[in-house]
């Protein structure tokens, strides 16, 4: 088999890819068999998209980031019936050490004409939230960043819903199919070290390609080596100053969970499903359990209530794996994983929150699902996406687990492989580390915000 156009990876990357690319060139009138292949190992839908939250929002402080997310989210809200996305909106809500960097977030929002309200002082803020949910009870809030276009996708049928766009296009897409490595111009050999990739091997026989893109989520790692693609580089801060060897990649592992209590239990006021919640704050979280303190320092969480899960579903703030990075197993992925799921500590940690900011969650402790959750992303230097080309006919999208909400950049993409330059996936080039032209940094404790 040969394809123009080979994708690795049957996630939100990898089938928005294909769907784009289809839809191109059936305008063009180019669209053949096998123009479009996409590879996946295992099925549809699997892998991180499988198990996401599903949240798409555009709360970044980073310009680049909500230009690409707001690019992003109107694509969810245009195929929202397909896509099983529900537009509710994201509420940020911070205290007090967030706020300066939320008003900027704003300011930039309006500038991009992307549509929010922020609300400032404790008691506005108080009187905002208790508007919506009358039991509000969290302290020290002074700023609430409401955007109204956000909202989620229902996990598994969205990638459902993705993958019938990708078949009804005739989209060859071979499942239970794993790459085993790749075939490179000068010395077909199995270490590529620049050249052009001309075939992939895989479990099932060798496919010739044009093109590849790999869009493999936390494998990104494996075909990054495969590529013989450097495994530290380097890094120029924004403060000028210069590192060495520092790791392409780290792996984080994601805490989240489900609250098994009626969906219905966190409607607003009115009645309406309220838009997903994130809470930053520094204010001492204490236990829901036996009133023991939980922490003083700053902590987070995101929530919603969510019909596929059966429940309240969110998460907050992952940890580090320390385990060096090139020994990390990343099968068996997720809940199946026997070393990489949630915390032990998160269950309480989480409830205990969920009950800080509504007291409707007093006492719910033996509520929570008590089997493993959450999975491992992979993160890159600067904890944000490198979109480019390598090895001359390599496209990676290494999400570093933005991905889910990420739906647009497989149109941009397209776009790029049929010529045409996307200015949105220009802050996401690899260069960008040794130029010193990161992102900025945060206040939030997720390292992805």
């Amino acid at each position: 088999m040969k394809s123009k156009y080979l994708i690795i990876g049957a996630g939100v990357h990898g089938l928005s890819t294909a769907w784009n690319l289809c839809k191109k060139l059936k305008k063009k009138n180019q669209l053949e068999d096998n123009s479009v292949v996409v590879l996946e190992k295992s099925k549809v839908p699997s892998g991180a998209g499988s198990i996401s939250c599903g949240i798409a929002r555009n709360n970044y402080f980073q310009p680049s980031m909500r230009e690409l997310m707001a690019h992003s989210i109107n694509v969810w809200n245009e195929n929202a019936k397909e896509l099983t996305f529900h537009k509710v909106g994201y509420m940020q809500i911070n205290s007090q050490l967030m706020v300066d960097h939320m008003s900027q977030v704003y300011e930039q929002q309006k500038n991009i004409g992307f549509e929010s309200t922020f609300i400032t002082g404790s008691k506005d803020c108080d009187k905002y939230m208790k508007n919506l949910f009358d039991d509000w009870q969290a302290q020290g809030i002074t700023s609430v960043l409401h955007e109204k276009p956000g909202g989620y996708a229902n996990n598994v049928k969205a990638m459902e819903g993705l993958s019938k766009k990708v078949f009804d296009l005739g989209v060859n897409v071979v499942l239970n199919t794993e790459v085993t490595g790749f075939r490179f111009l000068e010395t077909q050999a199995s270490s590529g070290e620049g050249q052009r990739v001309t075939a992939v091997e895989t479990s099932q026989g060798t496919i010739e390609c044009d093109n590849l893109i790999i869009g493999a989520g936390p494998w990104v790692r494996d075909f990054w080596h495969m590529l013989g693609l450097p495994s530290q580089v380097e890094l120029k801060d924004l403060e000028g100053n210069e590192h060495k060897d520092i790791d392409m990649w780290r792996f984080w592992q994601l805490e989240e969970g489900v609250l098994e209590i009626p969906p219905e239990t966190l409607l607003t006021n009115d009645g309406k499903i309220p838009p997903v919640l994130h809470v930053d704050t520094d204010a001492p979280l204490y236990s829901t359990v036996d009133g023991s303190l939980i922490t003083d320092q700053m902590w987070g969480i995101y929530y919603k209530p969510d019909w596929s899960f059966g429940g309240i579903q969110g998460g907050a703030a992952p940890y580090k794996v320390d385990t060096p990075v090139d020994e990390v197993a990343i099968d068996p992925y997720g809940p199946e994983s026997k070393e990489f799921t949630a915390s032990k500590d998160f269950p309480e940690m989480w409830v205990s929150a969920l009950a800080h900011c509504h007291k409707r969650f007093e006492g719910k402790m033996d509520s929570y699902h008590q089997e493993p959750s959450g999975g491992i992303g992979c993160f890159t230097p600067d904890s944000f996406p490198v979109i480019d080309t390598f090895n001359e006919n390599v496209t990676i999208i290494a999400d570093s687990n933005h991905g889910y909400k990420m739906l647009g950049v497989g149109c941009l993409v397209a776009e790029e492989l049929l010529g045409e330059k996307q200015e949105l996936l220009e802050p996401f080039r690899f260069s960008r580390f040794k130029e010193g032209k990161l992102h900025p940094v945060s206040n939030s404790p997720y390292p992805w915000s």
